[in-house]
């Protein structure tokens, strides 16, 4: 029996549409009917001739969607690659389900899903081994919603989104994306079901620019579903309703009364969820599941006159039963290692600017990242045994989920110290899938002064309805970001052994590193933690906005909202007003915000502002001279700058703070030395940073060029090898 794969309406709308983007297209239709009897090269044939004529690159194929091998090999033998597939073949046996033959169903399966299913299997090695490839499933409304009269089609179209999602998950690691489409267009499979007004309205032509946009390489959706029609587009995503736990107890039973009693708890969409993974889906049932023995969630709904009443704050069991609760000061020594790994943890690479301030400890402005902090905090909590306090309550630690967080600095870190930790439970919330605590620590030096503050808040899963606050008073609060274009963005690749060396620094949690034990919480692999991604956006935000500076890093508040896998990259959005810089932090793979609600708050210093005059700069600091002398150099050697070919920015400092700066200009003759950063459109190729004192000693040959880049003195951005071609510039005793 032949098999039809459409490519009238739809398919050759897309063909059309990729040839003219300059793909280069197998056209493969087997020239059926929509009834998928018949057999023709002509459709692919004239639909290969319409792209060739527009100037485009195409060969037909005529073989079925079953022999997928083969449909894959015609692109292999003329293109060499597969980048890109549309799997779009379908048919219509519309009948009745009283009616409906096995033939009917078996047919329409075989060239919507199986056929779908045999030329995706073709193709998915190859992307696999390219580490690149788009994949489309074409499924359909009926298929998500039903229709009358296609059981099999709907079946099968629905069988095609469980498919495409899968082939997503199997496919992410390999850069692989796989997204389904709904599409809504005139074809021949709609028309006479559709009005002819409308049937003229929803040309494919208008579905095509969804289907090109999700198989770019710059569109990093993936196991997305979406709809198309008639120009207009648009995304699905699940819901399921809070629901309710109809046992008391482990040991009680369920009885078809109980799920009647609470029907309109079960199907209230008031308090949704939105599940975007299985994970997620089931993460609510593992939730309700957890110590039945000490709650009531029936109960707690108020669903029977014999129940016994909700816990009160008051209550001394439970979650209340840990407010107020605080621990004895807990000290933590730590030194330069200590805060060397740390920045190893959060991704700082010896080739970032400024890294020797953070990663070598003679470097004179050494000094801990401020989110350093975190790590005595977190020592107290855990060396102190928070959760064994509670009077009377036990909470299940493996089901404990990090919230938000918020740290303060009164000062800037030491880079060695003993500080002692002072901790309390400040309030506890009830937020029904589970209990919420806020904890304060305050961390103060051997002379007892204060010297950073932070705020935890922790989710306990299932450990709510237990009749506390659901808002807290004491919660430093989250913000959003300004509803405009990020000011600055940053993509951070993390390691793939991210995770196993942040967990040095003291946060031990199995979750981070035991593939078996993250599978128990839900993970298909071990996640990163909280906390290092925290520091990595931290660290981003230090160098765009406090030029590495952790004495003007203040503050810093978010929320954790997803998790974060190591290997991903992570992109750092931020808008700075005044002196907070606002922030999100976006898995680049997912499209998914794992960090938001963020904030910073710095000292603000307009570096620009510190800037001084050529006339005032010449005056006041010892190494203006330096750069008139370079400035009549390159005046009086012609071919210099051509010899050269590069642009140099000079940050002169006077006790760390910027007092003036120097472009020399030697891209191209005549070239040029100024006073001021770089003139619009000129960018530098290298940045040299360096104290006033320090540059004329340099230029007086005092001070050897390469022994002040290793203790930091010198610092250098962009290529470094540059800076040997400043040698002609210098006075003969300094050696660059």
């Amino acid at each position: 029996m032949q098999r039809h794969t459409y490519l009238r309406g739809l398919g050759r709308a897309y063909a059309l549409q990729f040839g003219s983007r300059g793909a280069k297209v197998v056209v493969n239709d087997l020239g059926g009917d929509t009834k998928g009897q018949g057999q023709s090269s002509r459709a692919a044939d004239k639909v290969v001739e319409e792209i060739r004529q527009a100037g485009g690159v195409a060969v037909a194929n005529y073989d079925s969607v079953e022999d997928g091998e083969k449909i894959i090999q015609t692109a292999l033998d003329n293109f060499g690659r597969v980048d890109i597939l549309v799997n779009n073949a379908g048919i219509l046996r519309d009948k009745s389900f009283a009616r409906i033959s096995n033939d009917d169903w078996d047919l329409v399966h075989k060239v919507h899903l199986r056929g779908s299913f045999m030329v995706t299997r073709a193709a998915f090695p190859i992307m696999k081994k390219q580490k690149y490839g788009r994949i489309i499933m074409t499924a359909s409304t009926s298929g998500i919603f039903g229709n009358f009269g296609q059981a099999n089609y709907s079946a099968a179209k629905l069988g095609l989104l469980g498919l495409s999602n899968t082939v997503a998950i199997e496919g992410q690691k390999y850069n692989i994306h796989c997204n389904t489409i709904t599409p809504f267009g005139g074809t021949r499979m709609t028309e006479g079901i559709l009005p002819p007004d409308l049937f003229n309205e929803f040309k494919p032509e208008l579905v095509a620019p969804l289907v090109l946009w999700l198989c770019h390489q710059d569109c990093e959706d993936t196991r997305g579903l979406f709809l198309a029609g008639g120009g207009w587009y648009g995304k699905y995503r699940w819901e399921s309703t809070n629901g309710v736990m109809c046992r008391k107890s482990r040991e009680d039973v369920v009885t078809p009364e109980a799920v009647r009693d609470h029907w309109d708890i079960i199907t209230d969409f008031t308090q949704s969820l939105k599940p975007e993974s299985g994970e997620e889906a089931t993460a609510h049932l593992i939730e309700a599941m957890h110590d039945l023995d000490t709650k009531a969630s029936v109960n707690s709904h108020n669903t029977s006159a014999t129940s016994p009443p909700s816990a009160s704050p008051s209550d001394t069991a439970g979650p209340m039963s840990a407010l107020g609760v605080k621990l004895p000061p807990q000290p933590f020594t730590y030194g330069p290692r200590d805060a060397i790994l740390y920045a190893l943890g959060v991704g700082v690479s010896t080739k970032d600017e400024d890294a020797l301030n953070f990663l070598y400890e003679n470097s004179e402005d050494f000094s801990p990242i401020p989110t350093f902090c975190v790590i005595p905090a977190q020592a107290a909590m855990m060396d102190g045994s928070l959760f064994s306090k509670f009077s009377g309550w036990r909470p299940d630690l493996t089901k404990l989920l990090h919230g938000e967080m918020y740290v303060e600095l009164l000062k800037p870190l030491p880079s060695s110290a003993t500080l002692t930790t002072d901790m309390e439970v400040v309030d506890v919330m009830d937020k029904g899938s589970g209990a919420v605590l806020i904890y304060d620590t305050t961390s103060r030096d051997e002379a007892g002064e204060i010297v950073f503050r932070t705020q935890w808040s922790v989710f306990l899963v299932g450990e709510g309805n237990f009749g506390g606050p659901r808002k807290s008073a004491k919660a430093i609060p989250l913000l959003d970001h300004p509803s405009r274009a990020p000011d600055a963005s940053e993509e951070v690749l993390t390691g793939v052994d991210q995770a196993a060396l942040y967990r040095l620094c003291g946060d031990g949690n199995p979750l981070h590193i035991d593939p078996s034990f993250a599978a128990m919480g839900g993970f298909a692999q071990p996640i990163l933690h909280g906390l290092c991604f925290y520091g990595i956006s931290a660290r981003v935000i230090l160098k765009h906005y406090c030029g590495n500076d952790p004495s003007r890093f203040k503050a810093m508040k978010t929320r954790f909202a997803k998790p974060v896998i190591p290997g991903q990259r992570l992109v750092v959005d931020m808008w700075k007003e005044g002196s907070r810089v606002y922030f999100t932090c976006t898995v680049k793979e997912t499209g998914k915000a794992c960090l938001t609600g963020g904030y910073v708050d710095i000292t603000d210093k307009d570096p620009a502002s510190a800037v001084e005059d050529v006339t005032s700069a010449g005056g006041n600091l010892a190494s203006a001279s330096l750069f008139q002398e370079m400035a009549k150099k390159v005046a009086d050697t012609p071919g210099l700058a051509g010899k050269i070919k590069a642009v140099f920015l000079w940050n002169i400092n006077k006790n760390k703070a910027l007092a003036a700066q120097w472009t020399v200009d030697l891209k191209e003759d005549p070239g040029e030395v100024y006073a001021g950063p770089p003139k619009a459109g000129v960018k530098p190729n290298v940045t040299l940073t360096l104290e006033d004192s320090d540059m004329a000693d340099l230029g007086a040959g005092k001070l050897n060029p390469q022994k002040a880049f290793m203790s930091g003195k010198l610092k250098v951005t962009g290529n470094v090898m540059l800076t040997q071609k400043l040698q002609p510039l210098l006075r003969p005793q300094a050696k660059m």
